[in-house]
């Protein structure tokens, strides 16, 4: 079983090819970063256009080079949201017409399904297991019950933690994309230096809250001497990363321990961190040192699996297709779509 994922939700253009065996016979990504960095940020219109110009060809080199035809595919998968809308209409339009074309089954795979299942991807995982989704749009706690079977935890109430990560590089002068800029300058700052808040540790639930901090940021930058020095900079960026480190661990062991209640036969449950900030090594250090003290497996994909990628799309788009949850060439993108209205 061999399916052609395709991945336009943001600023990455991806095709891949993987197999029901967890074979992953080609994934290639084009990114658009020189396009949208001079602008600090994603344009929509101009990453739309770029998948519209580059993913016809992107698909036509993955196929070359896992030396398959559209004769040997079982499936076509393409992220059918949430995301930028005008990529995402790119690459559903796309899949339908090879569907069409070939009369192969149709997946419209949900962005934050494709990262959920993508520790299965990368070795044997069974279900029920703890997730944190964390990545520029999207901050969440979720039990993994199943394909399309999700409850959620908590959620973000404002700004997502990759989000943060970005708006704060940008107040520090650092370069586009934030979560790995600011992951370079932490590692040579003194993370006690400035006080930062954590915003919802220690209260009830699983929620997540960066707005504030995001403020108290701001705040800080502009007390300093403009522009700011290196060591303010790298002082600032460490500050910043701890205390969004503290967030995330506090509100994961909150998760585990309701997991824990709700699953007392599991002996070795597994929490999972997946999404774009999950590259961080740092974050995924502590997050780790938390799981082990609760008994909890940590679990995380490769970075290069991490962030956007069209591997991903296509193994949950197998994982779909073993199931029988196809789409007909009638699915409407979707914008928003969140984890709860899956079917499985």
């Amino acid at each position: 079983m061999i399916v052609l994922g395709i991945e336009t939700s943001c600023d990455e253009t991806a095709a891949a090819l993987v197999d029901g065996e967890r074979g992953i016979r080609a994934n290639l990504v084009r990114s658009q970063l020189d396009q949208h960095a001079p602008h600090g940020g994603v344009v929509p219109e101009i990453a739309a256009r770029a998948h519209l110009e580059h993913l016809d060809h992107l698909i036509e080199r993955a196929l070359g080079e896992a030396r398959l035809g559209f004769g040997d595919l079982a499936g076509v998968a393409a992220t059918g949201g949430p995301g930028l809308i005008g990529g995402v209409i790119v690459g559903v339009m796309t899949a339908k017409a090879i569907a069409a074309a070939r009369r192969l089954p149709f997946l419209a795979v949900n962005h934050l399904e494709a990262h959920a299942l993508t520790q299965r991807l990368t070795g044997e995982l069974e279900f029920p297991y703890l997730l944190l989704l964390v990545s520029g749009g999207h901050c969440q706690l979720l039990s993994v019950e199943g394909v399309g079977k999700y409850r959620r935890y908590g959620t973000t109430v404002d700004d997502a933690a990759g989000e943060a990560f970005d708006k704060v590089a940008k107040l520090l002068g650092l370069d586009y994309p934030g979560g790995p800029a600011v992951e370079r300058a932490a590692k040579s700052g003194d993370a006690r230096r400035f006080e930062l808040p954590r915003p919802m540790k220690g209260r009830a639930g699983c929620d997540f809250s960066f707005s504030g901090l995001k403020t108290a940021v701001r705040h800080a930058v502009a007390a300093l001497s403009d522009p700011i020095s290196a060591k303010d900079r790298d002082d600032m960026a460490a500050s910043f990363q701890a205390a969004v480190a503290e967030v995330l661990e506090d509100r994961s062991t909150r998760a585990m321990e309701r997991f824990a209640g709700e699953h007392p036969d599991a002996k070795s449950p597994a929490f999972v961190v997946a999404g774009g900030v999950a590259a961080n090594q740092s974050l995924r250090a502590r997050l780790a040192k938390a799981a082990e003290k609760r008994g909890f497996r940590f679990l995380c994909p490769p970075p290069d699996l991490c962030t956007d990628n069209a591997a991903m799309v296509a193994w949950a788009g197998v994982e779909r297709l073993r199931l029988g949850l196809t789409d007909g060439l009638d699915f409407a993108p979707r914008p928003r779509w969140p984890l709860e209205e899956l079917r499985g």
